[in-house]
């Protein structure tokens, strides 16, 4: 993983409109193009509709049937505000869709759930997150998302095949299947940082570290942090659930959310010991750098401490004295050299037995 990217330049929300009714988008403008999907489903039936224009959509009806709508792309404000208006979301809901700085959050109204969180899309260059958000009513489920990544491709399947028991199961147990398979994009992206952390091997002190060594698991930091800030408003969801009555999520699906809070649970442990593991590889960056210059200077000492007592007789013999018996001498100059090489080879020898190399 060479990059890791929280996914890009957001514009910030302007609370000061003049129009309430005018919506805005913060995300990446162009981003996705609006495409809706429509489910229509019963246990013996399933009716499903793509590529249907916002002024086309009905209001869901009081029938047997459930239904999921799925809408891709949030850059156009407008058919965003026009769809929500049309199944009676309120404004604060609406804004807090197009808001992608928005933290995840829970919220109850007269009429539906909302629910909205943090997606992330696993790559091997890099990582990517999207908002996805959730309006559970009572027969219904709209879905929001930023663009088209294949969360929700399996649960399709299981529509159009009746497969499993999504079919005659209310929109609830769909909301849960949605949730689990996010979460499973958390369980692998965290996998794939926890292999890239044991890359990161810089132990043996004869390699020569990478310069973006400590900037990497900086990034690893900074992206489990995020994780872990997008995991924990999952679990207060289904804790608020776990505690209190839903009156859109029936009492026999009660046990799958309390599933979700146990995935959380796990995927927060997880980011507390890739967090410990980060944590100990700063640590251990250092200590290596440090080491590193410690063999440096230790080596630079040794050279000096060689040539101090060589420099000093050179020095001794360069000065510029006429009465120096010793210059006049026939062998000074070879008995010279005797004593510097005696005298390095000395302090080869006592540094070794000293173990300073």
């Amino acid at each position: 993983m060479d990059t890791l990217k929280t996914l890009r330049k957001i514009s910030l929300l302007n609370r000061k409109k003049t129009d309430p009714g005018k919506f805005i988008f913060t995300g990446n403008v162009p981003g996705e193009e609006l495409d809706i999907q429509l489910f229509k489903y019963t246990k013996d039936d399933c009716i499903e509709r793509k590529n249907i224009s916002p002024e086309s959509l009905e209001k869901f009806q009081s029938d047997n049937y459930n239904y999921w709508l799925n809408i891709y792309g949030l850059n156009d404000p407008d058919a965003i505000a026009s769809i929500c208006s049309r199944h009676n979301i309120h404004n604060l809901a609406i804004q807090d869709i197009l808001d992608v700085n928005q933290r995840p959050k829970f919220q109850e109204f007269e009429s539906y759930s909302f629910l909205t969180i943090k997606s992330i899309v696993p790559s091997n260059n890099e990582l990517l997150t999207e908002q996805i958000s959730f309006v559970l009513g009572k027969n219904f489920l709209i879905s929001f998302q930023e663009r088209k990544a294949d969360f929700f491709e399996h649960l399709r399947y299981r529509l159009r095949e009746d497969k499993g028991i999504i079919r005659e199961s209310g929109s609830d147990y769909l909301l849960y299947a949605m949730l689990e398979s996010i979460l499973d994009n958390y369980f692998k992206t965290l996998n794939q940082l926890d292999s890239d952390i044991e890359n990161l091997n810089f132990i043996d002190t004869k390699k020569e570290l990478l310069p973006n060594t400590l900037e990497m698991i900086e990034n690893h930091k900074k992206f489990v942090h995020f994780i872990k800030k997008s995991i924990l408003p999952i679990k207060e969801f289904s804790q608020i659930i776990e505690r209190q009555e839903n009156k859109y999520i029936e009492r026999k699906n009660l046990k799958y959310f309390l599933e979700i809070k146990d995935l959380c649970l796990t995927l927060l442990d997880s980011c507390d010991i890739l967090q410990s593991s980060l944590e100990s590889s700063t640590n251990l960056f250092f200590s290596v750098q440090g080491h590193r210059m410690n063999q440096v200077m230790k080596t630079l000492t040794i050279v000096a401490t060689i040539f101090i007592p060589l420099t000093f007789i050179t020095g001794i013999y360069g000065m510029n004295f006429q009465n120096m018996p010793e210059t006049q001498w026939k062998y000074g100059y070879a008995a010279l050299w005797l004593l510097i090489i005696l005298i390095f080879f000395w302090m080869i020898f006592y540094l070794k037995k000293r173990k300073w190399f």
